[in-house]
C-alpha cells in the first residue's frame, strides 16, 4: 500500500496544504493499492506564484539551454521506463502492449521537441516587419488518466521549448505514474519554478488554474464536457486554450479493401487501449454488399481476443480504469440492445472468470444507424458499432455526421483513392491503411473534439505569442 503525500513546487517536494485523500485501486482486482493526498486551491496558488516568479528568467533562456533541459528530461525519464510501465499496468490496467508504446512515447516526447526546436525560428521577417514569437507566460497543464505520463511530457516539453513556465494538474487516478515522472523531472535539473505539479481534483486544482489571472494559457486533454467548462471559464481572463477532447472516430473500409488484413486492423483500432482512447475507431463503416463477410471475420477476430490480466504478454484488452467506467460501458451495451442494434459478439456482464475486476466483454453491434446513441456518443470502452453504406459518397456523409472530429481511418487497396476519401473527412488526423502516429505532425480535433493543436511546430507555437516590430 503506497501513500503519495508530496507535490512539487518551486523545485522542491512539499507536503500539500490540502488534507483530502483519494484512494487508488488496481482495476484488474479492485483491490486498493494506495492513497494520494490531494492539493487544494492554496497549493495551486502557491505553485502559480512560483511559476510566475520564474517566468521572466526562464523566458529569456536560449534555444541551446532549452535543448539541454529537454535532453536531460529525456535521459531522466528513460531511466524509469520499467517503473513507469509497471505503474501504468497496476493503477490503470493498461495492457503491456499499450503501456510499452505509451511510455516509450512519453520518454521520447522531449527528444521529439528537441528535433522541432533545432529548426524553429523565433524571429522572422514578414513583409516589411520583424515578427518575434514570444513565450505566452505561465501555462496550466491538465492531463487525463488514460495516458497521464505521455501527456505530461508532451505538454511540458512544448512549454519548456517555448520558455513557458507551468503548473501541472495530473489525473489523481494516475498518482503513481505522476510520482515517478515528478522524480525524473526533478533529476533533470530545470530551474526552480519552471514546472510545478499539484495532485488534486478537477473542480479544485483544475478550476483554480482555469480562473486564476496569472495563468495565461490552459492545455487540457480530457472529456468534451469538461473541455467546454474550461473554455467557458477561461474567457473571463481571455486565456489561450488548447483542448484535446473526445472522439467517435469512423473507420471506412472501401469496397476494394483486403478484408483479411483490414478487419484485424479495424478491431485493433477500435479496442486500442481497451477502448479507452479518444482516437479509438469505434464506428466501422463497411460496404453494404460486404456486410456478411465482414460479420464473419469480425466475429472470429473478436472471439480470439485475449481479455484478462494486463500484465500478461498475450492480453489485448484489459480492465476499465474504474468501477464507474465499467458501469458506464455496461449501460451503453444495454442501450445498444434497447435501440434495436444486433449484438454480434460480446454483451452485458464480465467475461467468465474475470468477475473481480472491471473487465468488459469485447462487444460488436451490427445493424447500427447513425441516429443511435451508441453510434454518436463516446463510450470509452471496447464497444464497436458497424454501419453500412452504398457508395463512397454515403460513406463520407456518414463518417462526417458526428459532433466529433478527432481522428478517422480509411482502408483501400488503392492508396490514391484512400487519400481522396481522407481529404473529405472532417477530422484532425486521418490514418490510411493502418494505425499510425507522427510526433512531428499536428494532433487535435475538429468540431467538438477540441481547439488548437499539439506536437511538433504547431504544438510549440501554441505556447507562443507573435509580436510584430515595425521599423
Amino acid at each position: 500500500m503506497k501513500t503519495i503525500d508530496k507535490i512539487y513546487i518551486n523545485g522542491q517536494f512539499v507536503t500539500p496544504q490540502g488534507t483530502d485523500t483519494f484512494k487508488l485501486y488496481n482495476p484488474a482486482t479492485n483491490e486498493q493499492t494506495g492513497t494520494v493526498v490531494l492539493g487544494n486551491e492554496e497549493d495551486t496558488r502557491a505553485a502559480i506564484a512560483f511559476a510566475k516568479a520564474a517566468w521572466p528568467g526562464f523566458s529569456r533562456s536560449t534555444k541551446a539551454q532549452r535543448i539541454t533541459w529537454l535532453q536531460q528530461m529525456h535521459e531522466a525519464l528513460a531511466k524509469r521506463r520499467e517503473q513507469l510501465i509497471d505503474a501504468m499496468v497496476n493503477e490503470y490496467g493498461g495492457t503491456l502492449q499499450f503501456t510499452r508504446a505509451s511510455i516509450n512515447m512519453a520518454i521520447n516526447n522531449p527528444r521529439e521537441m528537441i528535433n522541432t526546436l533545432q529548426h524553429f525560428e523565433f524571429e522572422r521577417t514578414v513583409g516589411q516587419s520583424r515578427v518575434r514569437l514570444e513565450s505566452v507566460g505561465v501555462a496550466g497543464i491538465i492531463t487525463p488518466w488514460n495516458s497521464n505520463a505521455g501527456f505530461i511530457t508532451s505538454k511540458l516539453s512544448a512549454a519548456v521549448a517555448a520558455g513557458v513556465t507551468s503548473v501541472i494538474k495530473p489525473s489523481e487516478m494516475s498518482a503513481q505514474q505522476t510520482q515517478i515522472v515528478m522524480e525524473a523531472l526533478h533529476e533533470a535539473g530545470l530551474p526552480a519554478g519552471a514546472f510545478n505539479i499539484v495532485n488534486g481534483l478537477g473542480p479544485v486544482v483544475g478550476a483554480e488554474l482555469t480562473r486564476h489571472p496569472d495563468i495565461a494559457k490552459i492545455s487540457f486533454t480530457g472529456s468534451t464536457v469538461i473541455g467546454k467548462t474550461i473554455a467557458r471559464d477561461a474567457t473571463a481572463t481571455l486565456k489561450r486554450v488548447t483542448l484535446e477532447l473526445g472522439g467517435k472516430s469512423p473507420n471506412i473500409l472501401l469496397d476494394d479493401a483486403d478484408l483479411e488484413k483490414a478487419i484485424p486492423l479495424a478491431i485493433a483500432a477500435a479496442y486500442n487501449n481497451s477502448g479507452q482512447a479518444c482516437i479509438a475507431a469505434t464506428r466501422l463503416l463497411v460496404p453494404e454488399k460486404h456486410l456478411e463477410a465482414v460479420k464473419a471475420l469480425v466475429k472470429t477476430t473478436v472471439e480470439n481476443i485475449k481479455v484478462g490480466d494486463p500484465a500478461k504478454e498475450e492480453t489485448a484488452v484489459g480492465p476499465m480504469v474504474s468501477l464507474k467506467q465499467y458501469e458506464r460501458v455496461q449501460q451503453y451495451i444495454r442501450l445498444g440492445l434497447e435501440e434495436g442494434a444486433e449484438l454480434l459478439v460480446g454483451g452485458i456482464g464480465h467475461p467468465e472468470g474475470l468477475e473481480a475486476g472491471n473487465f468488459v466483454k469485447p462487444t460488436v453491434f451490427v445493424q447500427v444507424n447513425n441516429k443511435m446513441r451508441i453510434a454518436r456518443e463516446e463510450i470509452f470502452g471496447p464497444v464497436l458499432s458497424i454501419l453500412t453504406y452504398k457508395d463512397d459518397a454515403e460513406a463520407v456523409a456518414i463518417a462526417n455526421d458526428t459532433d466529433y472530429g478527432l481522428a478517422a481511418y480509411v482502408s483501400s487497396a488503392d492508396e490514391q483513392r484512400a487519400l481522396h476519401i481522407a481529404a473529405q473527412l472532417h477530422a484532425g488526423r486521418v490514418m490510411v491503411n493502418g494505425f499510425k502516429h507522427d510526433p512531428q505532425a499536428p494532433f487535435g480535433g475538429f468540431k467538438q473534439s477540441g481547439l488548437g493543436r499539439e506536437f511538433g511546430a504547431y504544438g510549440l507555437e501554441a505556447y507562443l505569442e507573435p509580436k510584430t516590430i515595425l521599423i
